[in-house]
């Protein structure tokens, strides 16, 4: 099963990551996870030790260099296109439990189209995780799917777009479809979040009326503690557990 975690930023896109990362977990399943927002902190919202440390498979410098044989920041000239990433995610990933995690870090120069030695390898390990791999894998993107393209987009299983009640929120969800439209992704699926009442998810069944929605997220003040206090969300007492649980269960 390979899902991707979608949605404009502050939605809770990354805490549901987290905590559907950790309840396939807890039900003996092993979770490739890997961050591929580079304005995230998945690592940290799992709960995985000494997250802030972990250094972003972008900015290992020695390591593009070594695999793309061209050195990071370069635009153009001449460098692998394939190069060699099936052992990076054994060999490179933080562990928790059944969880193994990959931050893959953003790419600062030349912009989204930027053929350079960090966006080839990136994509590279993407294309790998997403066909070879045997685990269950989350991917929390960014809002958008700029790592995936028309090579892996046939073999994940479900686009998850984090929508909450909003106008911005329901413009990036439809413009995340039309981006994978473009790419041949169609299976696509909501979670409404931050619902504080039936009005809430009367709103984005208006608004959002050619998508499907795998369930609701209250607004939830136990997840925001837990935040301010360091903590994974998933060890907050909360209500978004347990539903959380129940999607999982129609997702495998």
């Amino acid at each position: 099963m390979k899902i991707a975690v979608s949605g404009k930023g502050g939605v809770g896109k990354t805490t549901f990551s987290a905590m559907l990362i950790r309840t396939l977990n807890d039900q003996g399943k092993k979770v490739l996870a890997i961050d591929a927002d580079p304005d995230a902190n998945l690592a940290a919202a799992i709960g995985i030790p000494d997250a802030g440390t972990i250094t972003p498979i972008s900015e290992m410098k020695d390591l593009v260099y070594e695999r793309t044989e061209a050195k990071p920041g370069s635009v153009g000239g001449f460098f692998k296109m394939n190069p060699k990433v099936d052992d990076l995610p054994d060999a490179l990933s933080a562990r928790v439990e059944n969880i193994k995690l990959m931050r893959l870090g953003g790419v600062k120069k030349g912009g989204a189209g930027c053929i350079c030695p960090e966006s080839t390898m990136l994509k590279a390990l993407i294309t790998h995780i997403v066909l070879a791999r045997d685990e269950v894998v989350v991917m929390d993107m960014e809002a958008g799917i700029e790592h995936l393209g028309r090579a892996t987009a046939g073999a994940v299983d479900r686009l998850i777009v984090v929508v909450e009640p909003g106008r911005r929120s329901i413009d990036t969800a439809i413009h995340i479809k039309k981006l994978a439209g473009e790419i041949g992704l169609s299976r696509i699926a909501m979670i409404g979040n931050k619902i504080r009442s039936e009005k809430d998810i009367a709103f984005l069944k208006e608004h959002l009326k050619d998508f499907s929605f795998l369930g609701f997220l209250p607004y939830d003040d136990a997840l925001i503690e837990a935040d301010l206090q360091g903590r994974s969300p998933y060890e907050a007492d909360s209500e978004t557990r347990p539903k959380i649980s129940e999607i999982a269960a129609n997702l495998i």
